[in-house]
Parts: C-alpha cells; structure tokens; sequence
C-alpha cells in the first residue's frame, strides 16, 4: 500500500500528521488517517548506518521526545579515517564523529564551539592534511579509555550527547565486494572510490568473521522502530548488517524495520537502480525480512540539479510501478529533499517527521518476507 504524504504537521501535545492516500482511480483524497501521539512512554529509535547520512536522520529526530542510539559500521577505510587505521591500528572513527556532532546538544554555545573545532580539517599545507580534529581526539581517546567505546562513552560526556553512538562491532575486519564478473574488490575505500571502472556490485562481504557489539544488539531488541539509512547502500547501510547477529536481530524484531531510501543513484554500485532494487537488496541481506516502511523522494529536480548529478553517472531513485510492494509492507512517498546550492540531500526534519508518523501505524505481518 502506498502513501502521499505532504510535509505539513504540528507538535503541541501531539504531533499530528496528515496522510493522504490514492483511491482506486489513483486520485489522491484527503483524509487523516493517522495520528502519532507523543505518548507517556519514551520511544526508542535505532539508526543503523554510518556517516553524513545517519548524522542528518539523527540531527533531525532528536527534536522529538525520543531516546536514540546510532549504530555505526566500522569497516570505512578512506581518508583520514584510512590513515589512521592502516598506520596506527585505530578502528574507522569518521562515521563516528560525525554521529556525535549531530546528537550534540546545538542550544550550548560551548558544546557548538567544540563541534566546530572537532569537524576542523587542517589543509594540504599542514603535516596533518587531511585529519579532522575529531578523529585525532577520538584517536587519542581510544589510547586512553582502552578502546573504542571507552572514547566514544568519555567524549559523549564532553558533549552532552541527547543519544548514544555505538559501533556495530568491536572486531577489526575490511568490507570487500564481489562483482559480477567475479572480480573482488577490497576494502571500502576502494569500493567507493572506483566509480565507473567495471561491472556492477553482485555483493557485499566482510574479508574476517566479526561479533556484534553487545551494546548494539542490546539497543536493536529494545528498540520501538529501528531505521536503516539514508546512506550509500553498499558502503554504509549493508555492512551492518553482514554481522550475523546484527541481521538476526533485525530480521527478528517485531518493532517496524524503515528504511530511508537514496536520493541519487551512485555510479559503480546502485547505477540503473529503482526503489524496488535498493529494497530488495536490502530484504536479501536480512535473510528475506520484509521491509515494514520504505520511505521514497518524490522531488521534481530542477534540470540545473539533474545536469550536476549526470556528470557523475548518478540520477534520481523513483519509484517502480508495482515492483516495490514486494519488499515493504508500506510505501510512503513525500518530498524529502534540502538543496544545497545544486547538492542534493534528506532534509532532516522531513525526514524525521515520516520516521515518527510510521512508529505507531501498524503493520499486519511484520516477520513476513518478501520472496514468497
């Protein structure tokens, strides 16, 4: 079933959202169909990805009465964060940073000074090209605490966190992908980075078997709604989830599963790729579970914005006619777009808005898969 939803809400003591829904003749009519109301029980999200694109669902859905944990994969491999894995044996700690600046609390003005220092990149000039000041710190945390988590938990602290930031995994592994002529390709760095040079993505694969962080299990069986993305699919939203205990867990849940779909095709990896694609591989790395929402731009881009991303072999994700039913119980379609100049990205608080509209619609069958 599908769902237009216009960006149009209120929050007093309710948060209050209008769905509008096609009839039989495919006209939309309007009608309030649901209402999500703030309830006396806290909901617990769970935002599962990795880099800018967890950063914006989470900068947008901490303005909501909501406890929030962000689980990170830890298999990046590029810039700074390649640097300090590959010469000092660091974990990725770029996604992480940037987690933790947006669950910051933005109404401090000394925590919002520290953010700025912590997203501080020195230049090509300096010795330290490249690193970001909160890498470095993290770094030197992860020395100190004895680990990771340790770091993240102290510089949590520091910065008053409204959430929790926590890896996907603890174990050091590299993301590969096999193509599909057979070649393999190591590391994520090296998949993100090679573009169009050769065949499309046949799959995904961690190059050591890793455990779940139990912290991240913990916070994915507890959770009210867990969402997946925005964020590249293969690089960012799919690692997660090729941590067996991980996708168990999801596949499991009966809270509803949500993923964010992409904006924008990505040369190299989702190049050609429909809603229905990026939901389907998303429903074959979680052993077959069914998506509960899946969440659709339906932004009209300005030729200016189209000619930018054709350059990079990319162009917008649109829903296919009938195919994506398949693979998520609801389909729920809005503008879900912030331009920034001629780049293109999820606007927060759209996005947010969606998130908490699905959280207490129920869904009929919510442990059945779509490949019946």
């Amino acid at each position: 079933m599908r769902y237009f939803i216009p960006y149009s809400y209120c929050v007093t003591n309710a948060l209050k959202q209008v769905l509008w829904h096609p009839d039989e003749t495919g006209v939309c009519r309007s009608g309030l169909i649901g209402i999500v109301r703030l309830g006396k029980k806290r909901k617990s999200i769970v935002v599962i990805g990795g880099g800018s694109g967890s950063a914006v669902a989470l900068s947008g859905l901490k303005s909501y009465d909501v406890d929030l944990t962000a689980v990170v994969t830890m298999f990046d491999s590029g810039g700074s964060t390649g640097i300090l894995r590959e010469e000092f044996g660091y974990p990725p700690l770029g996604d992480i940073r940037k987690c933790l600046v947006a669950l910051s609390d933005k109404g401090n003005n000394q925590i919002v000074a520290l953010n700025s220092a912590l997203d501080f990149r020195f230049g090509a000039e300096s010795s330290l090209k490249g690193h970001s000041v909160g890498n470095l710190v993290l770094a030197a945390l992860t020395t100190v605490y004895s680990g990771v988590q340790g770091a993240i938990d102290e510089l949590s602290r520091m910065m008053q966190l409204e959430g929790q930031v926590v890896p996907v995994t603890l174990d050091e592994a590299h993301l590969c992908a096999r193509l599909i002529d057979g070649q393999v390709i190591l590391t994520e760095s090296a998949i993100d980075l090679r573009g169009a040079n050769g065949p499309g993505i046949s799959e995904v694969f961690l190059d050591s078997e890793v455990s779940a962080n139990d912290r991240a299990l913990q916070a994915i069986r507890e959770a009210d709604a867990i969402l997946l993305g925005p964020g590249d699919l293969y690089t960012s939203v799919i690692p997660n989830l090729l941590v067996q205990e991980v996708r168990d867990a999801i596949r499991d849940t009966r809270s509803p599963v949500i993923y964010a779909c992409n904006l924008m095709t990505k040369l190299g990896e989702t190049a050609g790729y429909g809603a229905s694609t990026f939901a389907s591989e998303l429903v074959r790395y979680l052993g077959g579970r069914k998506l509960d929402y899946l969440l659709v731009n339906n932004t009209t881009f300005t030729p200016d914005v189209l000619d930018v991303y054709a350059v990079e072999g990319a162009q917008p994700v649109e829903l296919d006619n009938g195919a994506t039913e398949k693979f998520a119980h609801e389909i729920l379609v809005s503008d879900l777009v912030y331009i920034d100049g001629l780049m293109v990205r999820h606007h927060s608080e759209r996005l947010a808005g969606m998130v908490m509209a699905t959280i207490e619609q129920p869904v009929k069958n919510p442990l059945s898969t779509g490949l019946e």
